[in-house]
């Protein structure tokens, strides 16, 4: 799951498109990060190779896709059972038979005590302080007590979180900035990357990224004549003793 680049205000629409929406929601996804970035950041923090890993907020697969013909096994988890069931299709399209797909929450995962040696999550986690405002850093707090609890002595958290939908270069977010401060607090290291969406003509980036981010979007879409809107992410990670 992910966040626009607009206000909160966005967020019960999006929340709508993840309870019904996952086929047109993949095909806006799948137009993201056509440099390969993300694949680069993730090697560059750890060799992904022989892990246990659980992705958190899968959607449709966007994480799920690119770990699992590399990993040991890889276990998808999400809020939304519409979403899973497009990243289970895809799995089971794919040949690969080293992953599980199943409807869960965050902060309380159907996982063993210390079964993971790595947590992958994709603009998903900071929901937790989105969709609750007033108590939002109890609610990271009680998703990273269960990190420590399903992680491996020296597993390693992933976080991608949004800096802007249509920028060049990183903005925080004002609806999100509690939660860079909790990441920041918490000791998580930081970078950012681009990751840029890709497609195949004005009139389908128009389309998708209206669809997800808003008629605002659409409308600059449109205005540059571009099949390129660039994308600026977070990556937040960190070590689990």
């Amino acid at each position: 799951m992910r966040y626009t680049f607009r206000k909160v205000n966005m967020s019960e629409q999006q929340r709508t498109i993840y309870q019904s929406e996952g086929d047109r929601y993949e095909a806006l996804i799948s137009r993201e990060d056509y440099q390969g970035n993300i694949s680069r950041v993730i090697d560059e923090i750890i060799n992904v190779s022989g892990l246990d890993v659980l992705d958190l907020g899968a959607g449709t697969g966007r994480l799920t896709f690119l770990l699992a013909p590399r990993v040991r096994s890889i276990r998808a988890f999400d809020a939304s059972a519409e979403m899973l069931r497009v990243c289970r299709e895809r799995l089971i399209a794919s040949g690969l038979s080293n992953w599980h797909v199943d409807v869960a929450d965050h902060r309380q995962l159907p996982v063993q005590d210390h079964s993971a040696d790595l947590v992958v999550s994709g603009w998903s986690v900071s929901y937790l302080s989105v969709w609750n405002q007033e108590n939002g850093g109890t609610e990271l707090d009680k998703w990273l007590i269960e990190m420590k609890r399903v992680l491996r002595q020296n597993g390693t958290i992933i976080l991608l979180e949004s800096l802007g939908t249509g920028n060049e270069e990183p903005v925080r977010l004002e609806h999100v900035e509690s939660t860079y401060q909790w990441l920041d607090a918490n000791g998580f290291k930081h970078k950012w990357i681009r990751t840029d969406y890709q497609f195949e003509s004005v009139e389908e980036a128009a389309d998708l990224a209206g669809f997800f981010f808003g008629e605002e979007m659409m409308a600059r879409v449109l205005e540059k004549r571009s099949t390129v809107l660039p994308e600026c992410t977070g990556v937040w990670w960190k070590k689990v003793q």
